[in-house]
């Protein structure tokens, strides 16, 4: 399948989270003692606060510290000893490990341009008549504003997730949940919330787990959302130590991509004994590239 060019879709916003984020996250009540005591596969059966996302199909959940990496830029051959490989959804996945399908799901991506987002620009936010663009990526937000916009939107997205499932993918990474702290107050977590809710059914639907991606804020609503696990960018180069509230709020089952040696280091030195945590390129490049780097703790 067609590859995208290194580096197109390393994306991490630092946001740090908010005092009412971290409210939120503290008064998740969820052990981490109830969460490791979880199974690795799931069914139908839901908690009452996350019967909306409850899962049709049996889903199989990452094992909490499996050697990770990074390929959303460009696949390889995953160095020795790795488990689990987060890729595009148009890339294929990795025989033997637990393959993660990435989908920017709340932007759109340049390269889906021309073939998707031109025909449907009344699905892209607009502010004074102009679509509202992620400044560090330059990507347009998707408008997740209306229940009649979030349906229209899944008939688009809806399929790349079906094709994680049929291409033999474990799970689904929907990249750019926090898209709403950057559309000018015209999209709320409440949006954001709810069109995650219609990713993980999809996914569930499918038999594929569903990761949150970075977002601290929302780790309190992550039932209502109906994520399995998290995938986070730099949460050991946070003041804050976002590692620690993924760990607690997943039990465990985290995968962290570290882009800076100090981030790596602390990040492995928290919690290189519970979590995957692994340090990659800016621009999650290959093997040969000047810029590639992998390390893991």
């Amino acid at each position: 399948m067609p590859q995208h060019a290194p580096g197109s879709k390393r994306r991490r916003k630092l946001v740090i989270a908010t005092a009412a984020g971290l409210a939120l996250t503290a008064g998740i009540g969820f052990s981490l003692a109830d969460a490791c005591a979880a199974p690795t596969t799931t069914t139908t059966t839901a908690t009452p606060d996350a019967t909306k996302a409850a899962r049709p199909h049996a889903v199989q959940l990452p094992t909490p510290n499996m050697a990770f990496d990074y390929q959303i830029g460009q696949a390889y051959t995953p160095p020795a000893g790795v488990k689990a490989v987060s890729r595009d959804h148009d890339a294929s996945p990795a025989k033997g490990l637990y393959n993660v399908c990435y989908v920017n799901a709340f932007q759109a991506q340049d390269a889906d341009y021309a073939k998707v987002w031109d025909k449907h620009s009344d699905l892209l936010l607009h502010r004074n008549g102009k679509v509202v663009k992620d400044p560090d990526w330059n990507e347009a937000l998707l408008d997740t504003s209306t229940a009649a916009k979030r349906s229209a939107l899944m008939a688009i997205i809806g399929p790349w997730i079906d094709g994680c499932a049929a291409h033999g993918f474990q799970a689904v990474e929907p990249d750019n949940l926090d898209s709403y702290q950057r559309s000018h107050g015209l999209l709320t977590a409440s949006d954001a919330v709810a069109f995650a809710q219609l990713i993980s059914r999809r996914a569930h639907a499918d038999g594929l787990a569903a990761a949150q991606k970075n977002t601290t804020e929302l780790l309190g609503q992550r039932a209502t959302m109906g994520f399995d696990f998290a995938v986070s960018e730099e949460c050991g180069a946070q003041d804050t130590d976002e590692c620690a509230q993924f760990a607690s709020a997943y039990g465990n089952r985290v995968f962290d991509v570290e882009y800076s040696a100090s981030g790596f280091a602390t990040a492995c030195r928290k919690h290189g004994a519970a979590l995957s945590i692994v340090r990659r390129d800016l621009d999650v490049t290959a093997p040969g590239s000047k810029s590639y780097v992998y390390r893991s703790c």
